[in-house]
Protein backbone atom coordinates (compact mmCIF):
# COMPACT_ATOMS: atom_id res chain seq x y z
CA UNK A 1 0.00 0.00 0.00
CA UNK A 2 3.01 2.62 1.19
CA UNK A 3 4.90 1.37 -1.95
CA UNK A 4 2.03 2.48 -4.46
CA UNK A 5 1.23 5.66 -2.83
CA UNK A 6 5.61 6.56 -2.96
CA UNK A 7 5.12 5.58 -7.10
CA UNK A 8 2.16 8.50 -7.06
CA UNK A 9 3.52 11.20 -4.83
CA UNK A 10 6.73 10.50 -6.95
CA UNK A 11 4.91 10.86 -10.65
CA UNK A 12 2.29 13.83 -8.81
CA UNK A 13 5.39 15.79 -7.65
CA UNK A 14 7.80 15.97 -10.95
CA UNK A 15 4.63 16.96 -12.71
CA UNK A 16 4.84 20.18 -10.17
CA UNK A 17 8.01 21.19 -11.37
CA UNK A 18 9.19 19.00 -14.10
CA UNK A 19 6.81 18.34 -15.90
CA UNK A 20 8.68 16.05 -18.93
CA UNK A 21 10.41 13.24 -16.21
CA UNK A 22 6.80 12.75 -14.50
CA UNK A 23 5.74 10.13 -17.27
CA UNK A 24 9.29 8.86 -17.63
CA UNK A 25 9.18 8.14 -13.97
CA UNK A 26 5.72 6.42 -14.41
CA UNK A 27 6.72 4.32 -16.60
CA UNK A 28 9.67 3.18 -14.22
CA UNK A 29 7.22 2.86 -11.75
CA UNK A 30 5.18 0.21 -14.13
CA UNK A 31 1.73 2.61 -14.03
CA UNK A 32 -0.46 2.53 -16.32
CA UNK A 33 -1.47 5.46 -19.24
CA UNK A 34 -4.40 7.43 -17.98
CA UNK A 35 -2.71 7.09 -14.21
CA UNK A 36 0.43 8.49 -15.52
CA UNK A 37 -1.15 11.29 -17.51
CA UNK A 38 -3.86 12.03 -14.68
CA UNK A 39 -1.06 12.35 -12.22
CA UNK A 40 1.12 14.52 -14.46
CA UNK A 41 -1.98 16.58 -15.61
CA UNK A 42 -2.50 16.75 -11.46
CA UNK A 43 1.02 18.04 -10.69
CA UNK A 44 1.43 20.63 -13.28
CA UNK A 45 -2.24 22.23 -12.49
CA UNK A 46 -1.44 22.02 -8.85
CA UNK A 47 1.66 23.84 -9.11
CA UNK A 48 -0.34 26.61 -11.90
CA UNK A 49 -3.44 27.19 -9.50
CA UNK A 50 -0.41 27.60 -6.28
CA UNK A 51 1.93 30.39 -8.14
CA UNK A 52 -0.68 32.04 -10.31
CA UNK A 53 -2.72 32.24 -6.78
CA UNK A 54 0.58 34.37 -5.44
CA UNK A 55 1.44 35.80 -8.69
CA UNK A 56 1.01 39.53 -8.26
CA UNK A 57 3.30 39.26 -5.11
CA UNK A 58 5.86 37.22 -6.41
CA UNK A 59 5.94 39.21 -9.65
CA UNK A 60 6.48 42.13 -7.58
CA UNK A 61 8.81 40.84 -5.57
CA UNK A 62 11.01 39.64 -8.40
CA UNK A 63 10.79 43.05 -9.66
CA UNK A 64 11.99 44.86 -6.64
CA UNK A 65 14.65 42.47 -6.39
CA UNK A 66 16.03 42.93 -10.09
CA UNK A 67 15.58 46.99 -9.28
CA UNK A 68 17.56 46.57 -6.34
CA UNK A 69 20.67 44.70 -7.91
CA UNK A 70 20.77 47.59 -10.81
CA UNK A 71 19.60 44.96 -13.43
CA UNK A 72 18.17 46.41 -16.55
CA UNK A 73 13.89 45.48 -16.49
CA UNK A 74 14.38 43.52 -19.93
CA UNK A 75 17.31 40.95 -20.59
CA UNK A 76 17.65 39.32 -24.11
CA UNK A 77 15.77 36.08 -22.79
CA UNK A 78 12.88 38.25 -21.10
CA UNK A 79 12.58 40.55 -24.43
CA UNK A 80 12.00 36.96 -26.34
CA UNK A 81 9.18 35.70 -23.78
CA UNK A 82 8.04 38.72 -24.34
CA UNK A 83 7.66 38.34 -27.96
CA UNK A 84 6.66 35.08 -28.01
CA UNK A 85 3.44 36.33 -25.55
CA UNK A 86 3.10 38.93 -28.39
CA UNK A 87 2.92 36.84 -31.20
CA UNK A 88 0.53 33.54 -29.72
CA UNK A 89 -0.58 34.95 -26.86
CA UNK A 90 -1.19 32.99 -23.43
CA UNK A 91 -1.79 30.13 -25.65
CA UNK A 92 1.87 29.82 -26.88
CA UNK A 93 3.05 30.48 -23.53
CA UNK A 94 1.34 27.29 -22.42
CA UNK A 95 2.47 25.61 -25.14
CA UNK A 96 6.13 26.05 -24.63
CA UNK A 97 5.58 25.72 -20.71
CA UNK A 98 6.28 21.86 -20.41
CA UNK A 99 8.78 21.48 -22.81
CA UNK A 100 11.13 25.21 -21.98
CA UNK A 101 9.79 26.76 -18.75
CA UNK A 102 8.67 24.11 -16.82
CA UNK A 103 5.25 24.72 -14.61
CA UNK A 104 6.46 27.22 -12.07
CA UNK A 105 8.05 29.32 -14.92
CA UNK A 106 5.79 29.48 -17.76
CA UNK A 107 3.05 30.43 -14.71
CA UNK A 108 5.43 33.01 -13.31
CA UNK A 109 5.90 34.45 -16.53
CA UNK A 110 2.27 34.94 -17.25
CA UNK A 111 1.34 36.48 -14.02
CA UNK A 112 4.27 38.96 -14.75
CA UNK A 113 2.51 39.70 -17.96
CA UNK A 114 -0.55 40.43 -16.33
CA UNK A 115 -2.91 37.74 -17.78
CA UNK A 116 -5.73 37.12 -15.88
CA UNK A 117 -5.98 33.92 -13.45
CA UNK A 118 -8.49 32.34 -15.01
CA UNK A 119 -7.10 32.59 -18.64
CA UNK A 120 -3.35 31.52 -16.99
CA UNK A 121 -5.82 28.35 -15.83
CA UNK A 122 -7.41 27.69 -18.97
CA UNK A 123 -4.61 27.21 -21.17
CA UNK A 124 -2.81 25.55 -18.66
CA UNK A 125 -4.99 23.15 -18.21
CA UNK A 126 -5.09 22.24 -21.89
CA UNK A 127 -1.24 22.79 -22.42
CA UNK A 128 -1.12 19.48 -19.58
CA UNK A 129 -3.15 17.42 -20.84
CA UNK A 130 -1.89 17.49 -24.64
CA UNK A 131 1.64 17.55 -23.83
CA UNK A 132 0.80 14.75 -20.54
CA UNK A 133 -0.58 12.50 -23.19
CA UNK A 134 1.99 13.32 -25.38
CA UNK A 135 5.10 12.79 -23.01
CA UNK A 136 3.20 9.75 -22.07
CA UNK A 137 2.78 8.24 -24.85
CA UNK A 138 6.73 8.90 -25.87
CA UNK A 139 7.90 7.13 -22.51
CA UNK A 140 5.70 4.12 -23.76
CA UNK A 141 7.46 3.95 -26.38
CA UNK A 142 10.36 4.07 -25.73
CA UNK A 143 10.36 2.18 -22.16
CA UNK A 144 12.27 -0.48 -23.26
CA UNK A 145 15.52 1.35 -23.33
CA UNK A 146 17.74 0.66 -20.24
CA UNK A 147 16.76 3.26 -18.45
CA UNK A 148 13.82 2.48 -17.58
CA UNK A 149 14.61 -1.02 -16.12
CA UNK A 150 15.55 -1.43 -12.89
Amino acid sequence: MLAHIFKYASVFLLGMVKFVAAPVAGIAAGLPFGLIWGLSVAGMMTTVVLVSGVGKMWALHLRRRREEKGKPLFSRKSRRIVGVFRRFGMGGIAFLTPILFSPIGGTVIATQLHVPRWRILVHMLWSAALWGAAFTMLAIRFSHLAIFHH
